[in-house]
C-alpha cells in the first residue's frame, strides 16, 4: 500500500526550468526569432557593442544639455578693432592722454592722434628703449609724460603742439657707478605730482616730485604765440617775395625750430624722500621719560621704535623661540630679516585722516601718499607739505598696522576707499575718509593675492 506522507501540492520548479537572463522579456520576442539567436561568443560581442553604443548616446545627450544651457547664458559681446596704426618695431608700452596715444618703442617714443590714427611726432634722440610710460593731461593741449628706459632711467617729457620737450632725467648723475635704477613710476591724476621708486646697490628709496605745471602752461602759451607770430611773418615774406619752394619751406620751419630749442621749462621740485623702515632693535632710552619725549602728542600709532625692550630681552626671546620650534625652523630654513627693496605707493586726495576740516584744500589735488613696503605690516601715510630737515629720516603722519604683511593694495578712483590684501589671503576695505574698515574678506587657504583692483 502506498501511503502519502505530505499533503498534495504543486512541486517546485527544477533548475532546468529557471528563467534565463536573456529570456526575461521572452513574451515580447517573436516566436520565429528563437531560431535566429546568436551563439555564445557572438552574443557577448553583441552585448559589448550595445554597451558602447549606449555610453556614446549618454555622452551625446549630456553634451547637448550643456550646449543648451550655454545658449541660455548671457554671451559676452565680441569686440573687433575699429582702426589700427602701424609702429616702427615692437610696441613695449602705451599710455593715453587726451586725444593722443603715446607708445614706447625700442628706439624712443611715438605719439599718435586718435582721430586719424596717424603718427604725429616721434622722439629718439637718446636711442634708448622705452619700457614703461605714464601720461597725464595738463590742459591747453599740453601733456606730461614720465617714461622709464631699459637702463632704469626716468625721463620727464612735456608734449605740446605735436612735439616732445625733454624736461629732465630724474635719476641722472655724473658718476655712472653711483646711478640708481628706477623700478616703478607713478604720475598723479592731473599731473601735479610724480613719484619714482629707486634702487641702489644695497638700498631703496622713494622720491616724490612736485611738477610746476602752471609755469609750464605759461611757457607753452608764450611758445604758441611766438610760433604764430613767426608763421605770420613767414606768410608775409612769402607773399612779398617770389622765392622758390625750398626757400619758402626754410622760412616756415626755421623760426619754429629755433623757438622750440630756446624753450627751457622749470625742473620738478623734490618734495619727499621716503626710505624703508629699519628693523626694530633694542632700546636706546634710559627710562620711560626719554621714550615719552620722542612721542609727539600720542594721537597716532608709530612704527614701534619708541619702546623700552633691551637687546638682551630680544636675544632671550629669540633663543626661546628657536629652541621651542627648532625642528620646524631646520625643515623650512630661517632667513634673516632684511631691509625691503620694493614698495607700492598711491597718491591720495584730501580726507579727514590726512587733513583736518579746518584746512582748505582743493578736492582734486593730492595732499598725501600711501606707502607699504614688501614684507611690512604697516601702511604709512605721508603729507606732501612736509618741511623735512637735512639728514633726518621722514616719519609717517599716519600708520595703519595690519595683522599680516601687506601683499598688495589698491585705491578707488574717488580715492576714498583703500583695499589692503595681506599675505594671509585676507582683503580689508578701508574708508579712508573716516578711517575705519568697512569689510574683511578671507580667501581660501594656501592662496596668495598678487594684485587687487577696484572696478
Amino acid at each position: 500500500v502506498n501511503t502519502r506522507k505530505h499533503p498534495l501540492r504543486i512541486p517546485p520548479p527544477s533548475e532546468k526550468d529557471w528563467q534565463k537572463e536573456d529570456e526575461e522579456d521572452f513574451f515580447l520576442l517573436d516566436p520565429d526569432r528563437k531560431r535566429d539567436v546568436l551563439p555564445q561568443p557572438f552574443r557577448m560581442i553583441n552585448k559589448l557593442v550595445m554597451q558602447v553604443f549606449e555610453s556614446a548616446m549618454e555622452i551625446i545627450e549630456r553634451r547637448e544639455m550643456l550646449r543648451e544651457a550655454q545658449k541660455l547664458k548671457v554671451q559676452p559681446k565680441k569686440c573687433f578693432p575699429t582702426a589700427e596704426f602701424q609702429v616702427t618695431g615692437r610696441a613695449n608700452c602705451l599710455a593715453v592722454s587726451g586725444k593722443y596715444i603715446f607708445v614706447g618703442l625700442p628706439m624712443g617714443l611715438s605719439a599718435f592722434n586718435m582721430c586719424d590714427f596717424k603718427d604725429v611726432c616721434a622722439w629718439n634722440a637718446a636711442k634708448t628703449e622705452i619700457c614703461a610710460i605714464h601720461a597725464s593731461d595738463l590742459g591747453n593741449e599740453c601733456h606730461v609724460l614720465l617714461a622709464v628706459d631699459e637702463m632704469g632711467l626716468a625721463w620727464l617729457f612735456c608734449f605740446h603742439r605735436e612735439s616732445f620737450l625733454l624736461i629732465k632725467m630724474l635719476n641722472e648723475v655724473e658718476d655712472i657707478s653711483q646711478r640708481s635704477t628706477c623700478v616703478e613710476v607713478v604720475l598723479s591724476r592731473g599731473g601735479d605730482y610724480a613719484g619714482i621708486l629707486l634702487q641702489g646697490n644695497t638700498k631703496a628709496w622713494l622720491e616724490i616730485y612736485q611738477l610746476p605745471k602752471d609755469s609750464w602752461l605759461t611757457e607753452m602759451e608764450k611758445m604758441a604765440e611766438s610760433a604764430e607770430a613767426a608763421e605770420e611773418l613767414a606768410c608775409s615774406e612769402r607773399r612779398s617775395s617770389c622765392s622758390s619752394e625750398v626757400g619758402t619751406f626754410l622760412l616756415q620751419e626755421l623760426p619754429v625750430s629755433a623757438i622750440q630749442a630756446d624753450v627751457e621749462l622749470d625742473p620738478p621740485v623734490l618734495l619727499l624722500t621716503v626710505r624703508p623702515p629699519k628693523p626694530i632693535t633694542g632700546t636706546s632710552f634710559k627710562g620711560p621719560l626719554d621714550a615719552l619725549k620722542e612721542v609727539d602728542d600720542g594721537s597716532m600709532l608709530g612704527l614701534g621704535y619708541n619702546h623700552l625692550i633691551k637687546d638682551s630681552q630680544w636675544e632671550l626671546q629669540e633663543a626661546i623661540f628657536c629652541s621651542t620650534y627648532q625642528e620646524y625652523l631646520e625643515a623650512e630654513g630661517v632667513t634673516k630679516e632684511e631691509i625691503p627693496r620694493y614698495a607700492t605707493f598711491h597718491f591720495l586726495l584730501p580726507s579727514r585722516i590726512l587733513v583736518g576740516p579746518e584746512i582748505e584744500v582743493q578736492p582734486d589735488i593730492p595732499v598725501g601718499i600711501g606707502v607699504h613696503w614688501d614684507g611690512n605690516h604697516n601702511f604709512c601715510l605721508y603729507l606732501l607739505n612736509h618741511s623735512v630737515k637735512a639728514n633726518s629720516d621722514l616719519k609717517p603722519d599716519v600708520v595703519w598696522p595690519c595683522a599680516a604683511p601687506i601683499a598688495c593694495s589698491a585705491v578707488s578712483s574717488c580715492s576714498r576707499y583703500l583695499a589692503l590684501a595681506g599675505e594671509d589671503a585676507t582683503i580689508t576695505i578701508w574708508d579712508k575718509h573716516l578711517g575705519y574698515p568697512l569689510s574683511v574678506t578671507a580667501i581660501l587657504e594656501e592662496r596668495f593675492i598678487r594684485s587687487i583692483h577696484f572696478l
